[in-house]
């Protein structure tokens, strides 16, 4: 058996919404609501790793050899130029640009903090 259906009004009437005009409580902050001048320094998150594959290649091929250099000398070759263009990569990323996440570093941030700084009292 189904309960029955009441107005929206008597909802309302029944929870005490109207009783006494009932209000949520005002929000009184311990502070003033201001920006610090700064930010924790943070390291950015590592991002995932590079060259994985051409890596266990190499190793495969030196296990398959001994660990000889020379039979491997294409994998070794392939590997280290994964790892310069991955490093050119990273040094072309520069600092001030917003990650991948969309998020600035700490550092840009406390920059930007440090030339508007939050105006704590006034004049």
């Amino acid at each position: 058996m189904a309960a029955p259906a009441y107005p929206a009004w008597v909802t309302r009437w029944v929870s005490g919404q109207w009783r006494n005009k009932k209000r949520p409580p005002t929000l009184r902050p311990p502070r003033t609501l201001a920006l610090a001048d700064k930010v924790a320094n943070r390291r950015e998150q590592s991002t995932e790793a590079t060259c994985i594959t051409e890596m266990s290649v190499m190793m495969a091929c030196w296990k398959q050899n001994d660990f000889n250099d020379t039979p491997c000398a294409k994998e070794i070759r392939m590997f280290y130029d994964c790892v310069a263009k991955a490093e050119k990569e990273r040094k072309n990323q520069n600092e001030d640009t917003v990650s991948s996440r969309g998020n600035l570093p700490s550092s840009k941030v406390n920059k930007l903090l440090k030339r508007f700084p939050q105006i704590t009292r006034y004049v």
